[in-house]
């Protein structure tokens, strides 16, 4: 599992760790940087080049094992694609932001003044092992892969959680969300990509839901799995409601391009409120489809409890209705 944190000795930059499991329940991750193939512990910290648009934060959203004509090696590579940010402020042009946006968008609330947004975008690295990795220079001058879009574009703010799947030889999709101003939600869209470097946008496929919907104002943090068994793209996200709460959904394609259909207008997944360790919010979802024949499906995320302290957790869903996720409470260590 490769996850982001910050530690106290260097508190405003985060880095990417890597912990390991031999069940996905209980894992084992490392207090310092990784020394050896088999180390556990931080792989990747932010760019100190100050071009660089990942100097201040970097976040990972996908790792995917895969050859290809453009990275010379003998068998499979590991991809991570991720979330850079740098110190530059993104201009608002005037619009009064409310809600607190949990990071990657790195919006901080001030006394008296509107939360600031620090503009971030995609990156890519590679790595022979998952634990040692190189940054891919993309297109864009600061060496993410692409810009946000334009000033009157849905995703002129920021660019972030690029989750991408492998679709089939030459065809990669790349998920990720933005913050649409003219309408006032969190959308994600969904860039095409031949190699895995160059990449086209092709727009919008999740927007906010109807009014009283768990995603009112939106959808972000996407993780788009291609179903083993029918081939179906399923797709969980964490959705925004009218106050602000997030909690998480599903929505479901046949091609996993732009004919998406939410399961259901409420949550699969939510706060668990009291005293849980993740009673604030549930959000940033990661499904694996495990193996067999049990439909069985498991869903790791980010909880937030009292004090804004954040973990991660474990839902399981068995059977043949999806929309069913149950909490882990088996001893889930992370």
């Amino acid at each position: 599992m490769w996850y982001y944190g910050r530690s106290n000795s260097n508190p405003g930059f985060d880095s990417i760790g890597l912990a390991t499991s031999s069940n996905g329940v209980h894992w084992e991750r490392g207090v310092g940087s990784v020394q050896t193939s088999v180390d556990v512990g931080t792989v990747m910290s932010c760019s100190k080049d100050w071009w660089a648009f990942d100097t201040s934060s970097i976040r990972p959203s996908e790792v995917v094992i895969m050859s290809s004509t453009k990275v010379r090696a003998s068998s499979a590579v590991y991809w991570l694609y991720y979330t850079g940010l740098s110190s530059e402020e993104v201009d608002t042009a005037g619009n009064s932001f409310d809600l607190i946006i949990e990071n990657p968008e790195k919006v901080f609330k001030e006394s008296g003044r509107s939360g600031k947004i620090y503009k971030s975008l995609p990156g890519l690295a590679i790595s022979q092992d998952g634990r040692y990795w190189a940054r891919i220079e993309g297109e864009h001058h600061s060496g993410a892969l692409f810009d946000v879009g334009s000033e009157n574009e849905w995703d002129s703010l920021f660019i972030a959680s690029p989750q991408v799947v492998f679709h089939g030889s030459g065809d990669l999709r790349m998920y990720y969300h933005s913050f649409d101003v003219r309408r006032g939600k969190f959308c994600i869209g969904i860039a095409r990509s031949r190699d895995g470097i160059k990449w086209v946008k092709l727009g919008k496929i999740i927007e906010g839901g109807k009014s009283g919907a768990f995603d009112e104002l939106g959808g972000l943090n996407a993780c788009v799995v291609r179903n083993k068994k029918d081939g179906d793209y399923l797709m969980a996200y964490e959705g925004v409601s009218d106050n602000g709460g997030k909690s998480i959904g599903l929505a479901v394609s046949k091609d996993g391009l732009k004919d998406w259909t939410r399961l259901q207008d409420d949550g699969v997944l939510e706060a668990s409120g009291a005293n849980g360790w993740d009673s604030k919010e549930v959000g940033s979802p990661c499904l694996v489809q495990m193996d067999g024949e049990e439909d069985e499906w498991r869903m790791y995320y980010r909880g937030v409890g009292n004090g804004g302290r954040i973990g991660i957790g474990m839902a399981v869903s068995q059977g043949s209705d999806i929309k069913r996720f149950r909490r882990w409470t088996g001893g889930f260590h992370m």
